[in-house]
């Protein structure tokens, strides 16, 4: 049996503090992107680049571990939109990101590779833990938030995330969670929910804490009871998030989805108004350079049908380019657009004088701190908020998993086994696991 084997079957067998004595591979595998490769879409529009071209599973040698740092045996992962825009180079090739973090410090230049080992998502065991490390251990089962902060400057010690050099563990830094073995640093870790598999556990972490700092943080939109929410994509690996934090907080979520089947989702999730965009057919532009203001007043219109006559107070913004002018029409007057990610394009156009006259405020929010990625990942260990894992691939199929998100043809988190040899390992707490089965299962087979 390899070294690998040996820990994947310590932990298999619920012998997960045993892995301290074992020794650490030379080598794992992972899913990475070659520096090599970054022109081979060039020419081709961003909907017809291919993940399954881009992304490979290669063996690679384990880093070294430095301090304050921590070697994670990875079970399970997830596809981000960020493993997406790693996939087909876009906006710039995540190797620009590598090679500038890499002039950071003689340690950081381990991140400067012609491969990228990519994934900002994981559930695993504790390995090693390397100098001044002494919250984990080897044979914690954890999870890991995404947060990668170097916190020597002032600006990172109110905020994390305002440090200057913050970055997103898997896209901006090397070493992902797409692998049997991943590379964190130590104030990423968490612990496990001990009633979720592998794969359900390894699921929430990104999009859970970005959807908490968006609509529940006072660093985001501060969502407060009876709250009209406008919920982009409501079914989807972030949207789904959110609308269980409105529902949860006592918020009234709008949930806006793009079929009949992401509809009955967010049914099944609690939420009772919900919008069909393309049952509807909004159509926000009327070509690539002009929007339609019409259409807007057609889509606040439908919102105060549902909410007997109520403007959203918080828009929880994440498509961007398409839809971001009609969000800024769509807030109430002193409302809040709180935007992240802009999957449909970063090039915002909205008309000033529905922000201004109005007195609403734009707010930009990225991933989350540490404190807000704990109190989320708290909150599914308590069984109030539930993974939204749909499907789940092996490692070699995560350039079709990847694909899945980049088109679209997913719902909520599509999730990678690594170390797990299947689903459905790794739950700890079976009574807990009981009481809340149907919303840990809501989006499985959607």
């Amino acid at each position: 049996m390899t070294q690998l084997g040996e820990i994947q079957q310590a932990i298999l067998n619920g012998e997960s503090a045993a892995v301290g004595s074992l020794p650490v591979p030379e080598s794992y595998r992972g899913v990475t992107v070659h520096a090599d490769e970054v022109d081979m879409f060039e020419g081709l529009e961003s909907r017809d680049k291919d993940p399954r071209k881009s992304l490979h599973v290669d063996d690679v040698p384990v880093p070294e571990l430095g301090p304050g740092e921590a070697l994670v045996a990875v079970m399970a992962s997830a596809i981000n939109y960020n493993t997406v825009w790693t996939s087909i180079f876009e906006p710039i090739p995540t190797f620009k990101f590598l090679k500038k973090y890499g002039k950071l410090s003689p340690l950081a230049k381990r991140h400067d590779l012609p491969y990228h080992v990519v994934g900002s998502d994981l559930s695993g065991v504790v390995l090693r833990t390397g100098v001044g490390v002494h919250n984990w251990k080897p044979g914690d089962e954890v999870v890991a938030h995404c947060l990668n902060v170097e916190l020597e400057g002032p600006d990172g010690h109110n905020d994390t995330m305002l440090d200057t050099e913050q970055r997103i563990w898997g896209f901006e830094t090397n070493f992902g969670g797409l692998a049997e073995i991943a590379l964190v640093k130590a104030n990423q870790l968490m612990p496990k929910p001990d009633h979720l598999t592998w794969e359900e556990a390894a699921s929430p972490g990104l999009v859970n804490s970005t959807a908490y700092r968006q609509l529940v943080s006072r660093n985001g939109a501060d969502m407060k009871q009876g709250d009209v929410v406008l919920i982009w994509g409501a079914s989807g690996g972030l949207g789904s998030y959110a609308t269980q934090y409105a529902l949860n907080g006592g918020a009234i979520p709008v949930c806006v989805v793009s079929s009949p089947e992401k509809a009955a989702i967010c049914r099944k999730l609690g939420a009772e108004l919900i919008i069909d965009r393309s049952a509807e057919g909004y159509k926000f532009w009327k070509n690539d350079a002009e929007q339609d203001p019409k259409e807007w007043q057609r889509f606040g219109a439908k919102i105060r049908e549902l909410t007997g006559g109520e403007d959203p107070d918080i828009v929880f913004e994440h498509p961007g380019r398409e839809t971001f002018g009609a969000s800024v029409y769509a807030a109430r007057k002193g409302g809040t657009i709180v935007t992240c990610a802009s999957t449909s394009g970063y090039m915002h156009q909205y008309d000033n004088r529905y922000l201004w006259m109005n007195l609403k405020r734009i707010i930009g929010s990225h991933f989350a701190n540490y404190r807000e990625s704990w109190e989320a990942n708290r909150l599914i260990a308590k069984g109030l908020i539930h993974p939204t894992l749909s499907k789940t691939y092996s490692l070699e199929e995560t350039g079709q998993a990847a694909l899945d998100v980049h088109r679209n043809a997913h719902q909520g988190k599509v999730g990678v086994l690594a170390l797990a040899p299947q689903e459905g390992l790794g739950v700890r707490d079976e009574e807990k696991r009981a009481k809340h089965i149907e919303g840990i299962n809501a989006f499985r087979g959607a």
